[in-house]
């Protein structure tokens, strides 16, 4: 399996706080069956993204698990805030702040509030290059309130990553059973292709996100109902 959102690099946000945490946090990642991990220190208000440090932590932690003979294969990215200071600078580097130099993007969005131009600035990432994911959305309480604005992102063909325990009805509903297939993509197909930087293989569509019967008009025809 592969894990695309993990604080596993030592002492630089609110993840591990020391080396030996994130010995251990590897070992039992590898121990669940994991074979790659993307680390993804914040880029937030509260703490700065620090490529220069992050890449000297990494290394340690390469070395450190190399040591002990811990088969993990690491990555980094960034689990990217969108603030205004954030965009804007991702705008100017586009594989700053991305998993493992690539397009690929992890998208966190608050809990109180969501701005009504987040789509809008979704769109600009993606003109830039980059290919936003939108991370654990079925974490989020205003998403959960208007589930019709995350319909429409995915419409347009956002991306989501989902917190494990989520899909195991650890945090909030459990997850319907679709089969050995579907769950190799879900857990290691389509995230490899993302630790790997390459294009998603074809996708299911999602269930019911265009049962609604105006969707695929006009805009405004949607708006106004005609």
């Amino acid at each position: 399996m592969v894990d695309l959102h993990q604080h596993l690099l030592p002492g630089l946000d609110d993840g591990s706080p020391d080396l030996d945490t994130s010995i251990a946090m590897a070992r039992m990642a590898v121990e669940e069956g994991i074979t790659h991990v993307v680390a993804t220190p914040h880029a937030s208000s509260r703490y700065d993204f620090e490529p220069t440090l992050i890449a000297e932590r990494l290394a340690v932690l390469r070395g450190a698990l190399a040591e002990h003979g811990i088969p993990l294969q690491l990555g980094t990215g960034c689990d990217f805030h969108m603030s205004y200071e954030n965009i804007r600078d991702a705008l100017a580097h586009p594989r700053k702040y991305t998993l493992n130099a690539s397009a690929y993007l992890l998208v966190e969005l608050p809990d109180l509030a969501i701005s009504p131009h987040v789509g809008e600035l979704l769109y600009q990432l993606r003109l830039s290059g980059m290919v936003p994911i939108l991370t654990h959305p079925e974490r989020n309480p205003r998403l959960q309130a208007d589930d019709e604005r995350i319909k429409d992102w995915l419409r347009h063909d956002l991306l989501v990553q989902v917190t494990a325990s989520s899909v195991l009805g650890q945090m909030g509903k459990a997850a319907e059973r679709y089969g050995e297939q579907y769950a190799d993509r879900l857990c290691t197909g389509n995230p490899l292709a993302v630790f790997e930087g390459r294009d998603l293989a074809e996708q299911d569509e999602p269930l019911h996100l265009y049962d609604d019967e105006r969707v695929g008009q006009p805009w405004w025809k949607r708006i106004f109902g005609r």
